[in-house]
């Protein structure tokens, strides 16, 4: 398997690691009848970094998708090289890091660690054209 492929399993992995993460903390919240039924009647709020874990899971799922695209082009246009690599790379830790960040709520590391995200996507994407 191609280091971008790898990269790709592995951010698919965070996101699940990130749903538990969310998920246990509403859980923890509102208890498991509430949990498990049709949440009518959850709480108006929930502890801060629940909601900020669950925004930074939706956050990784949106990027995931265009990860996923550029990786498999790549992959399925014998594209890959030493920048798609790179570019895999800086993606998949800058979101593991953007997680942590998010969840402890550190905002302008949060932001920064984005931006690197999604700049190894554009490291990969450039490769395409």
């Amino acid at each position: 398997m191609t280091v971008e492929l790898t990269y790709l399993v592995w951010s698919a992995l965070l996101a699940i690691v990130q749903l538990l993460i969310a998920s246990a903390g509403t859980l923890s919240r509102v208890g498991l009848d509430t949990a498990v039924g049709n949440r009518e009647d959850m709480p108006a709020s929930l502890p801060g970094w629940v909601g900020r874990a669950r925004r930074a899971h939706a956050n990784l799922l949106e990027n995931l998708v265009v990860f996923a695209i550029l990786v498999i082009a790549a992959h399925l246009a014998d594209r890959n090289n030493d920048m798609t690599a790179l570019g895999a790379l800086i993606f998949f830790w800058a979101r593991l890091a953007f997680v942590v960040a998010y969840v402890r709520g550190i905002t302008w590391v949060r932001s920064i660690l984005w931006f690197a995200g999604f700049a190894g996507m554009i490291l990969i994407a450039l490769q395409l054209i």
